[in-house]
């Protein structure tokens, strides 16, 4: 228990650059404070006290604004950014060094009795305002991005973005646990290859009236012959972006 204490502690000044001393992190962090209250709330409900460890939770959500209930397993070095809104239900596991941001919510998605909220790996950084519902697997060195909605598991060392959650997968790439803002925009990609795609087809239709009115005749020619991707060989560049578009559709891996 106290190496586990120790390590909440720590935590804080390695992420937290405006933590200048221990006596502001103990008194001024509510993260820390309702880690604290959790760690006591959890060995009581573990004994099986039925009143008690609810009483302390219910104290902590008061004073920080955060809400972790006593049955909730949090492992060591978890750092609560901030914390106001955090809601982490009964079932929840949260691994070692995890960092959640403000208004983050770790719960389920019925009245399913058994273990119905998420399981959170290790080095996982959950941004601000993020939704993690139901009892889905989050994988080691998981980056969830701050107001994503994540319904599904998510396999290791991928980035989640969007509403709903989708993968975008960056293998081979070390990421500062402290970017939680610096985050792939799939939405905006798709959204760029739409535009792209319109601005291709209006040139066509100008190109196409030009040659009609210069009485012209218009033919195109498009190979059948596929590559390993299944697109065509000569296809053009808007075809890759069709790709793009259909699995961020399909949820781009979720």
């Amino acid at each position: 228990m106290l190496s586990t204490l120790r390590a909440d502690f720590r935590i804080i000044f390695e992420r937290d650059p405006a933590a200048r001393n221990w006596l502001e992190v103990l008194f001024c962090y509510p993260g820390l404070q309702a880690l604290l209250f959790h760690r006591l709330a959890h060995w009581l409900h573990h004994l099986g006290l039925p009143f008690l460890p609810r009483l302390i939770s219910h104290t902590a959500r008061f004073l920080t604004g955060i809400e972790i209930h006593p049955g909730a397993t949090i492992g060591h070095g978890v750092f609560i950014d901030h914390g106001m809104g955090v809601v982490i239900g009964e079932t929840a596991i949260v691994g070692d060094y995890a960092l959640i941001y403000q208004g983050v919510t770790l719960g389920g998605t019925g009245k399913q009795t058994g273990k119905r909220h998420p399981t959170v790996g290790e080095n996982v950084v959950v941004g601000a305002g993020a939704k993690v519902l139901g009892n889905i697997q989050i994988g080691n060195n998981v980056r969830i991005g701050a107001g994503s909605v994540v319904l599904r598991d998510v396999p290791s060392d991928c980035t989640v973005v969007g509403v709903p959650g989708r993968i975008v997968y960056r293998s081979g790439v070390r990421v500062a646990p402290l970017e939680h803002s610096n985050l792939p925009d799939s939405e905006a990609e798709v959204i760029r290859a739409l535009v792209d795609r319109i601005e291709s087809l209006e040139q066509q239709i100008q190109n196409l009236q030009r040659d009609q009115s210069s009485g012209k005749t218009h033919i195109l020619a498009v190979s059948l012959v596929s590559n390993e991707d299944g697109l065509p060989q000569d296809a053009p560049l808007c075809s890759l972006r069709d790709k793009a578009i259909q699995q961020f559709l399909d949820g781009a891996g979720i």
